[in-house]
């Protein structure tokens, strides 16, 4: 029994962590362009470094 009166402190230190660090990625905008990164791999920018070979 007295090894709840260390593990329920352990635990609600734990998801305050978890809550601080979501809160923290929230204000950071780390949620803002979800769709960006998906589409940026699908864009070719081989064009645009052609284009500055060609230029230089």
């Amino acid at each position: 029994m007295s090894v709840l009166a260390y593990l329920i402190p352990i635990a609600l230190l734990m998801g305050g962590g978890g809550l601080a660090t979501f809160f923290w990625a929230m204000r950071d905008g780390q949620f803002e362009d979800l769709d960006g990164a998906a589409n940026r791999i699908l864009i070719d920018d081989d064009d645009d470094d052609d284009r500055q070979e060609r230029d230089e």
